[in-house]
């Protein structure tokens, strides 16, 4: 898997195969699986003081997104970039 960045911008497909693009904001490594936290690179062009949604892909090894399939999956990822954002500050 070639390494991805912070800053990237990538199209992804939803459930209704619309195509979103989304910019990595921040990388990580949970339990040996590697994440992606995601915006819309939209809302993040827009620059305004609204919160932004920030969603968690899993990171396979052929370098394919997928969906968090549990609730305890998300849990862990969301506190691990939350710390993550924190160390940055």
């Amino acid at each position: 898997m070639s390494k991805i960045e912070v800053g990237e911008i990538f199209t992804i497909s939803d459930e209704n195969d619309d195509e979103q693009e989304v910019e990595v904001l921040g990388v990580m490594t949970v339990e040996g699986t590697d994440y992606v936290a995601v915006g819309f690179a939209e809302d993040i062009k827009q620059e305004t003081d609204d919160d932004i949604d920030i969603f968690f892909l899993k990171v396979d090894a052929d370098g394919d997104f997928s969906a968090i399939e549990s609730d305890e999956e998300f849990d862990k990822v969301s506190a691990a970039f939350d710390e993550m954002m924190d160390e940055e500050e």
